[in-house]
């Protein structure tokens, strides 16, 4: 999402996001852990393999499911292949 929008913003065709993007994450950025909606807001930000993103409240079923580290709507079968890691949000200062 942050290189879409990224790219997006600086014009960059559909033909060169591919060598854009490794050019763009071969520095060091801030991510989604660094918003605020996970530090000040209490959200949890869930991503996968794909690339596509939720959001949770912290107050949501999902929210305490993915906290927990478990998968949401996975078969039995299927959460053996699930993992869930758990990342806290990045604090604003050093305290």
């Amino acid at each position: 999402m942050i290189f879409t929008v990224y790219a997006d913003r600086a014009g960059i065709t559909e033909f060169g996001r591919p060598a854009a993007r490794v050019e763009y994450f071969s520095v060091g950025r801030p991510c989604l852990r660094a918003s605020d909606l996970g530090k000040k807001y209490g959200w949890g930000i869930h991503s996968d393999d794909e690339g596509s993103i939720a959001l949770y409240a912290v107050d949501s079923p999902h929210y305490a499911t993915l906290a927990d580290g478990e998968c949401i709507g996975n078969t039995a079968d299927a959460q053996e292949e699930c993992v869930v890691t758990v990342v806290k949000a990045m604090r604003s200062s050093r305290r």
